[in-house]
Formats: C-alpha cells, sequence, structure tokens
C-alpha cells in the first residue's frame, strides 16, 4: 500500500511515517525544500516536494504518482499574522484536496489531523462538561479557525473518502510546546494564569498515530472523532510530573489573572510583528490559556475506530523527559 504523509518532517507527521514504515507500506513523505529532515533518516523513505501554495505546482509534483492512502498532517499553529493560518492551514489543505480529486487518484481513505480547538469555548458553564459533536464550534483563536474552515471544505467534497480527526493537547518526544513549559520547570517556576478552575486533556503522541492508521483501515467515511487518553487533569498535573521526573525540588508558583496574561500577549504580539520573529506570546495562546474547559467526549472513537488510548499523563510525561534528556534538550 502506497502512503502519503504530508508534515512528515513535524512532531507528529515523523512518527506517523515511523509507523507506516513499521507495517510494510510505501512511504512517500511530502516535504518542503528547507524541511529538516531530522528525523526522517529511514532509508526506505520516498521524498516528495510540494508546495501547498500552488495548485499548478502540486499538481505536477503528484501526477505521476498513485496514492492508496493520504494522511494530512501538514500546518501551522504559530504565524505572524493572522492571514497566514488560513492561507496554510486552510488553502493549502483546499489546493491538496483540488488536485488528489483532478488526478482521479485512487485513495481508499484521506485522513485529516485537525484539532480540538474547532470548537472552542463550546462548554465553559460549571459544572463543565464534555465538548461534544452536536456542539456548535465557537472557535476563538485563528488556529481554531483556520482549521474549522479546512473541515468545513472537507465536508462538501462528496466524492473524497475522508476522516477527520480532532486531538486535543498532543505531547511526547519531539514536541516544543510543551517542552518550553518543561524549561521553565526545570529553571524552578511554574506560571500559570486565571482563578477559576481548568480542566486539561491531554493525548500521547503514539495515541494519535493509533488513531491515524485505525482511521484509515475502518474510519467511516465522513467521520470525525475527538482524541485524548481518556482521562481529565487539573491544571497542576502536568506541572507537578514535569517536576517529579525532572527531579526538581523547590518551585515558585506564579498563578496570575487573566488582565495581566492579555497584557503580556497582547505586547508579544506586537513585537512579533515588528521583529517578524514568532513568539509563543501571542493573541492565539491568551484564548487558549483563558479557555478553563478541554473535555471531549471520545466515545465515538472508541466504538466506530475501536481507539483505546494506551498512555495516560505520567507515563507520557515520563517518556517525553526522558527523550528530552537523552537527546540534550535538557
Amino acid at each position: 500500500m502506497k502512503i502519503l504523509i504530508t508534515g512528515a518532517t513535524g512532531f507528529i507527521g515523523s512518527f506517523i511515517v515511523e509507523e507506516a514504515l513499521n507495517r510494510g507500506m510505501e512511504v512517500w513523505a511530502a516535504v518542503r525544500g528547507t524541511s529538516s529532515r531530522q528525523y526522517l533518516t529511514d532509508e526506505r523513505i520516498n521524498f516528495i516536494e510540494l508546495n501547498l501554495d500552488s495548485e499548478k505546482q502540486l499538481q505536477s509534483a503528484l501526477a505521476p504518482h498513485k496514492f492508496d492512502y493520504v494522511v494530512h498532517a501538514a500546518g501551522v499553529t504559530k504565524c505572524l499574522n493572522r492571514i497566514d493560518f488560513f492561507r496554510v492551514n486552510t488553502e493549502g489543505t483546499k489546493h491538496l484536496v483540488n488536485v488528489l480529486l483532478s488526478l482521479e487518484m485512487p485513495m481508499k481513505k484521506f485522513v485529516y489531523l485537525s484539532s480540538l480547538s474547532v470548537f472552542g469555548p463550546a462548554r465553559e458553564q460549571m459544572p463543565y462538561t464534555e465538548i461534544t459533536d452536536k456542539d456548535t464550534p465557537v472557535p476563538n483563536t485563528a488556529y481554531g479557525q483556520s482549521k474549522l474552515a479546512a473541515e468545513n471544505f472537507l465536508h462538501q467534497q462528496e466524492s473524497l473518502p475522508y476522516v477527520i480527526l480532532r486531538p486535543t493537547g498532543v505531547y511526547g518526544p519531539r514536541e516544543r510546546d510543551y517542552f518550553m513549559m518543561a524549561k521553565s520547570i526545570k529553571s524552578h517556576v511554574d506560571f500559570a494564569v486565571g482563578y477559576q478552575p481548568q480542566i486539561i486533556t491531554f493525548v500521547y503522541v503514539a495515541d494519535v498515530v493509533q488513531a491515524v492508521f485505525l482511521a484509515l483501515e475502518r474510519g467511516p467515511v465522513g467521520g470525525h472523532y475527538f482524541l485524548t487518553d481518556g482521562r481529565s487533569y487539573s491544571s497542576q498535573m502536568f506541572s507537578n510530573l514535569l517536576k517529579k521526573y525532572l527531579g526538581v525540588r523547590g518551585l515558585l508558583r506564579i498563578k496570575a489573572p487573566l488582565p495581566v496574561l492579555r497584557g503580556v500577549t497582547f505586547l508579544g504580539e506586537r513585537y512579533s510583528r515588528i521583529t517578524r520573529k514568532i513568539t509563543a506570546l501571542n493573541d492565539d495562546k491568551y484564548n487558549i490559556m483563558r479557555q478553563r474547559n478541554w473535555l471531549c467526549d471520545i466515545t465515538p472513537a472508541r466504538e466506530e475506530l475501536g481507539y483505546q488510548p494506551t498512555v495516560e499523563l505520567e507515563e507520557g510525561v515520563r517518556r517525553a523527559v526522558e527523550w528530552y534528556k537523552e537527546n540534550h534538550w535538557l
């Protein structure tokens, strides 16, 4: 079976490539000319350069191939300008799908990696309850809005055998956003915001990969599924586990009110625009951190895909920290 994986050089994409190789598939990793191939060293990997900004260039690159499966994991989570989220996450998806359909690619399945962020603060009233497919998406970040726009486009493609996966916060080896939190904890500082209780969900990268291949094998066309590890956590649990596995003893916990975070991210956003350097302290980050409820219903993924999360947070954090240490990130 021949599989095309976009975003193959990224955090999740590189693990999807590894699993596809383990399954004996003919793997084609879509890359950009400037992409680092640090985690794509297996000699069995075939590389294909795709420019998702141009349907003409996509047509030329993809025309010689016939893929049985396509996993679209390419995307951006941080950008200098709001419009770039839509250029990459929305328009890039449209361009890829349009070309695949125009070439009459004999795909058995097209799996799209979306995000829980497409729903935003859909259920913020206490007591918190799980977000479900029946809720109305209200994304409050440019990232979530761009992903939702891509999902809406897929819903309109009657001839595309697509399945949508919506993972919550994905963590594990090679991941950089939660790694920044690990660096902070190692420096004995834990920063949190807001005084209203916050419930967080996580999913380890290996379980996202598991869901991808379940979706390829048995996902019903048009299906869309939330992905977590099946549990929920307090806002301090992740930092407590990092503290434990980093061997940090003393920890200064700073909890700031939301207006303070708003001021910091406002300045960070403006600084980025002036320096043209992307920062994690931006408007999207403010909206993500102020959201209090990240619960979602993974029952459909369990029942329809056979998804069974295998890595709970403590074990996942232990593995991630061990990898960060072994690879001299910490």
